[in-house]
């Protein structure tokens, strides 16, 4: 049986697909994972099934999205596959209209409320494309997963279709593997001050990014690492810059996950401060939450529903009530000088860290694919 899973990144950091890949491969699927290439790509590391990057003449804009469909629809209608795996919106109606075509059946994970993202409310015509090809396909998909429950159930009230619930996070054997764990001063990190720590592939608009910036002017013997990539990078190394914050905030380009995690494992505290400013943001379960707490990093974090979930649930940091650089900054500090509470989370995040694993979530996972292996 041979899947072939599609995704429109450059596949270098995109961990719940790899994890996916990985999980279909151990079932006794052979995976093709298809992306894209960018100018500025990682080199990926050897996997265990085959990817393949197409690259495009354009990188961004309505060209790049057009040619993008059009190249994902020809590679599909060429490479034989028992099964098709559309990742996102931006990838599904290719699949969808190959997998008429073909007849092959067609899973759909779906990591967000697409139309929801920022980046789409600005422009009333793209949104309006994209949420006519969502109400297009989506009522007839069979197979449909997404990242929590609160997503799910939204998409589920909408297209009355059942979404099932994968949550994206680390497997627990890579989570946990120390071996060759470089020190801070391998990392270029000071040994003498505190860590705060701000990692993703989309540190965007209304995602805290400025206030973590901003807060940082109010707080010392501690340093702000912002780790990945995003929209708003530019804007705050102009807000470090101004603010004369340099020698508080220090800047690493996105990095692959085992890298990622060799600072990560060193912070004191994690960032999760996404905004309450668009229906997608609400019911965000990012990533880097489960990344801080696989890594045993006490969190402060947005007052989400479904980060909250997590945190009261499992005790492993607090919310802050607003985005306020002086709240943040307050909090930072009442948290990281209280050492018995900081603590107390990081042993929380052990017992968290047992039952939110990849390890548990795949069982969905599992169940969807194998049918098609009867």
């Amino acid at each position: 049986m041979k899947a072939i899973v599609s995704v429109i990144n450059d596949l270098s950091t995109d961990q719940r697909v790899h994890k996916m890949c990985s999980s279909l491969d151990e079932m006794g699927y052979t995976v093709l994972l298809v992306g894209r290439r960018q100018r500025r790509s990682l080199v990926l590391e050897p996997r265990n099934y085959t990817t393949h990057r197409m690259f495009l003449l354009f990188e961004q804009g309505v060209l790049f999205y057009a040619f993008f469909q059009i190249r994902l629809f020809f590679f599909l209608l060429v490479y034989k596959a028992d099964v098709l795996v559309a990742n996102d919106l931006d990838t599904l109606l290719p699949n969808y209209l190959v997998s008429r075509l073909k007849r092959v059946p067609l899973v759909y994970d779906t990591h967000e409320l697409f139309c929801e993202v920022p980046e789409l409310q600005g422009s009333a015509v793209k949104k309006g494309i994209w949420k006519r090809i969502e109400r297009f396909v989506f009522p007839k998909l069979k197979d449909v997963l997404t990242v929590n429950e609160s997503i799910a159930a939204i998409y589920s009230n909408e297209y009355k279709v059942r979404v099932k619930v994968v949550r994206n996070m680390p497997r627990r054997e890579v989570a946990d593997s120390h071996a060759a764990l470089k020190t801070k001063e391998e990392l270029g990190l000071p040994s003498d001050k505190k860590i705060i720590l701000l990692q993703g592939a989309g540190i965007n608009i209304d995602r805290g990014a400025e206030e973590a910036v901003e807060a940082m002017q109010f707080l010392e013997n501690a340093i702000l690492v912002i780790i990945g990539s995003g929209d708003v990078i530019g804007k705050l190394k102009q807000m470090v810059e101004k603010m004369q914050l340099s020698e508080k905030v220090r800047f690493i380009a996105k990095l692959p996950f085992q890298e990622l995690m060799q600072y990560t494992r060193h912070a004191d505290i994690g960032l999760t401060l996404d905004k309450d400013t668009n229906i997608n943001y609400r019911n965000s379960l990012p990533n880097k939450l489960f990344d801080y707490i696989h890594a045993g990093v006490p969190v402060l974090a947005s007052d989400l529903p479904e980060i909250r979930k997590i945190v009261e649930e499992y005790k492993i940091g607090s919310l802050t009530p607003d985005h306020n650089p002086l709240t943040i900054a307050g909090l930072l500090n009442a948290n990281l000088s209280n050492a018995g509470l900081m603590k107390l989370w990081k042993e929380n995040t052990k017992l968290a860290a047992e039952k939110l694993c990849w390890e548990k979530e795949e069982d969905v996972l599992r169940a969807v694919y194998l049918k098609f292996m009867e």
